[in-house]
């Protein structure tokens, strides 16, 4: 190996030695926020039970077969988890292109050339008649030239700009792999709410089917008493008008529906379509398993966004260090080594040896405070980042609180709804006892069904609410409660 490589060798190792040695600016520590954060949530007041469950796929808990296939579609087809791997690509690149800015660039070149020149030529001669003439004449010469080179430039590190700028790059690529994970948990939730919306419309829709035939049971009757001379044409009108009401809420609840299937499926990465759901027991939210008591605080620290938030801090940090370095002088090494010969033949020979090697020294005196107002501005951005960090970190605590509180007043609302239903239904059945001996009109039991049918409807509206907390919990966990 020549000396111009042994030299361009030891100096990228110095140099980077020199740069592990020597950085400006603080190596990253996580910032104190001044938030006190109890061990557990305030609104957890259990004492902490046995955590187990997915932490990764906490989806399963709801022991759908059909639900775990639409999240295994969407993690694989989404448009926007799809897009989060290019991006991350991108990151990947970026990081290597910063990171071999700490070593030298080496290229190869090679010329060819060849070159004519013209000249006139002026030559005496002597003359028939005697005496001397001038004769000129055209005169063409004709040169090669090779060459071939191998140049070299490289930064000696001394500072350690280099080495924070290849820092901040890694932390950046560490964001890049937190959003996509913060994307992929985003949308999983969201295609399990939305297939649990689907199943809670196609409770209402059988709900309403089952509304349509009690009121034209109800319609029947009437419209024999009334046949019969028992009763008189207001209450037929009273029972019509109330079939027609439950009738037009049919097309509604089948749109809203169609619309949710359509979304789903954009969410799994397929052409909008309607598919069929099987409805499940009333009953299946009691036998889902129990969220465990005290869940401890730490748990939050698995959430992708707070990670992502923490990296991007750590490249801010890396880049104060880097605008720093900058305000210090840059040393520079450049070389090259070659061979030069007209002739192809003998180009690569000793005697057509060269090489040359340099070193140059850049140090700033006067820039009107530009390098100084650009590590101000880092130090800036770095500050904009804890602030970020904080208030990502407190609006998840925020999260999880109100999921629990939730959480814990629909659970007791659903409670007092199965008592309003159990009193309606018994209302119902005296109401129609009353009105088939006569006692009452028809508009009360119109009254007593319609009260029967919205206890029903707000059951189903809690069970959703109930199940889609549980979504929006694990979503603000970052996951499962499983260590």
């Amino acid at each position: 190996m020549k000396p111009l490589f042994w030299v361009l060798y030891i100096l990228t190792i110095s140099s980077m030695f020199i740069s592990g040695c020597m950085k400006m600016g603080e190596n990253y520590l996580r910032p104190e926020l001044g938030i006190n954060i109890p061990k557990a949530y305030i609104q957890e007041e259990e004492k902490l039970t046995s955590l187990s469950g997915a932490k990764d796929f906490w989806w399963r808990e709801f022991g759908d077969p059909k639900l775990n296939d639409l999240v295994d579609e969407a993690f694989k087809y989404n448009p926007d988890i799809r897009k989060t791997a290019a991006v991350i690509l991108e990151q990947k690149g970026r990081m290597i292109q910063t990171g071999a800015n700490r070593f030298p660039n080496v290229d190869i070149a090679g010329q060819a050339k060849r070159n004519q020149l013209i000249t006139d030529t002026t030559t005496p001669t002597a003359l028939p008649e005697g005496g001397i003439g001038f004769v000129t004449s055209e005169q063409r010469i004709t040169t090669n030239a090779y060459g071939l080179s191998m140049p070299a430039t490289f930064e000696l590190d001394l500072w350690g700009r280099l080495a924070r700028a290849n820092e901040a790059a890694k932390a950046d690529l560490l964001q890049a792999e937190e959003n996509r994970d913060t994307i992929i948990h985003s949308v999983i939730a969201e295609v399990v709410s939305l297939y649990l919306k689907i199943e809670s419309l196609n409770r209402q829709i059988q709900l309403n089917e089952q509304r349509i035939n009690n009121y034209q049971t109800g319609l029947n009757l009437v419209d024999k008493r009334y046949t019969a001379g028992l009763t008189d044409a207001l209450e037929v009108r009273q029972a019509r008008r109330s079939l027609s009401q439950v009738k037009s809420a049919q097309p509604t609840l089948l749109q809203a529906l169609k619309v949710s299937q359509n979304n789903l499926a954009i969410l799994c990465g397929k052409y909008p379509e309607n598919t069929s759901q099987k409805t499940k027991s009333k009953y299946y939210i009691d036998h889902l398993p129990p969220v465990p008591g005290g869940l401890p605080s730490g748990l939050l620290m698995q959430r992708p966004d707070i990670r992502a938030a923490e990296a991007q801090l750590m490249a801010l940090n890396a880049r104060v260090g880097q605008a720093k370095a900058n305000r210090f002088p840059a040393i520079s090494l450049t070389a090259s080594f070659g061979y030069a010969s007209d002739e192809l033949s003998s180009l690569i020979t000793p005697a057509s040896e060269l090489w040359n090697i340099a070193s140059g020294i850049t140090a700033p005196v006067f820039d009107a405070g530009s390098r100084k107002a650009g590590y101000d501005i880092a130090k800036a951005r770095y500050q904009q980042g804890v602030s970020d960090y904080a208030k990502t970190v407190l609006s998840a605590f925020s999260e999880v609180e109100n999921a629990l509180l939730i959480r814990k007043q629909q659970i007791l609302r659903r409670e007092q709804l199965n008592d309003f239903l159990n009193e309606a239904k018994a209302t119902q059945e005296m109401a129609e006892f009353r009105y088939d001996r006569g006692i009452v009109d028809y508009l009360t039991v119109l009254d007593a069904v319609q009260a029967r049918f919205l206890a029903e409807e707000e059951i189903i509206a809690s069970d959703l609410t109930i199940l889609q907390n549980r979504v929006t919990l694990h979503r603000a966990l970052g996951g499962g409660w499983g260590l």
